[in-house]
């Protein structure tokens, strides 16, 4: 399918694991999508056969839409993305359009360019999510959302054909530092889970009675509600979110406490672990796996 642009067209850039799900929900809810990837092969398999949806390029994206939506890797490619070769996106997108940031991007960053768009006439709006893949497909994603409230306002019925829950957070960048925070308080509740189960065996009890009574104590958590049975205690390790984007996201937020020189007294100490889980499993292994440098696997 050619990109033709139409009234309600909204560019999105970044076709991975989550993007896919999330354009395919603005896709159902009325909104022609006109989608772009690194790789055209991959954006014309994410979007074959749904309706209202294209495969695009940055010009043809720039020219039609009046809100582009990013989900990229990091702040490098978001940046190379909106001010790489001959200028990037944004100097084929029209004054007065929105960027929605929906990566999990470094906030101080994220400021830095919205102040570069805000010169060009473009705005910046960031939101990433929670949730993951499973929610991206229904739709039903935590959404964070930072900028001006006018810009947030303008771009809500965007955000919540992807989320059930969009919560503004206040000026640019917040929303991006705010899940970065949740993705540490996420991180250090898996270590401790996965420690604790692993104490718990070793002494002599029974994985899922284990986990079966912290979800009825008061040391349920989201790891041990979602992730210890699931795909821990299983074997499975498939959760779908990479062990490197969640040492990427800790880093952001232990940086975000340097930088603001606020002391955290156990936020280094997970740094480490999830630094030492990916050196010894790659970037590319699923994020419950590091229950296996507790193995010794």
């Amino acid at each position: 399918m050619s990109a033709s642009p139409s009234a309600g067209s909204i560019g999105f850039i970044g076709l991975g694991k989550m993007g896919v799900p999330m354009a395919r929900q603005l896709a159902s809810h009325g909104f022609r999508v006109l989608g772009c990837d690194a790789s055209e092969e991959l954006a014309k398999a994410a979007l074959a056969g749904v309706p209202d949806a294209s495969v695009a390029n940055p010009a043809q994206i720039g020219q039609a839409c009046d809100i582009v939506i990013l989900m990229l890797p990091d702040s490098n490619v978001v940046r190379n993305v909106l001010f790489g070769a001959d200028g990037g996106l944004s100097a084929l997108m029209k004054k007065g359009s929105i960027v929605i940031d929906m990566s999990s991007s470094d906030p101080s960053v994220t400021r830095e360019l919205g102040a570069q768009l805000t010169q060009i006439g473009i705005r910046l709006v960031d939101a990433p999510v929670s949730g993951g893949v499973k929610r991206a497909v229904t739709g039903t994603l935590s959404i964070m959302a930072g900028g001006t409230s006018a810009d947030v306002e303008q771009v809500r019925p965007v955000l919540a054909a992807m989320g059930s829950t969009i919560t503004e957070t206040g000026p640019l960048g917040s929303a991006h530092a705010m899940k970065a925070l949740n993705n540490y308080v996420s991180a250090a509740g898996l270590v401790a889970s996965c420690e604790a189960l692993k104490i718990g065996q070793a002494f002599g009890l029974e994985p899922e009675k284990i986990v079966s009574i912290l979800n009825s104590s008061t040391g349920k958590n989201n790891s041990t509600e979602h992730k210890l049975s699931q795909f821990i205690v299983s074997g499975k390790f498939d959760s779908g979110f990479s062990l490197g984007l969640m040492k990427k996201d800790l880093s952001i937020a232990i940086g975000l406490a340097d930088k603001l020189h606020t002391k955290t007294a156990i936020g280094t100490c997970v740094l480490d672990a999830w630094d030492g889980a990916e050196k010894l499993l790659g970037k590319a292994a699923d994020h419950t796996e590091i229950y296996k440098i507790l193995e010794g696997d």
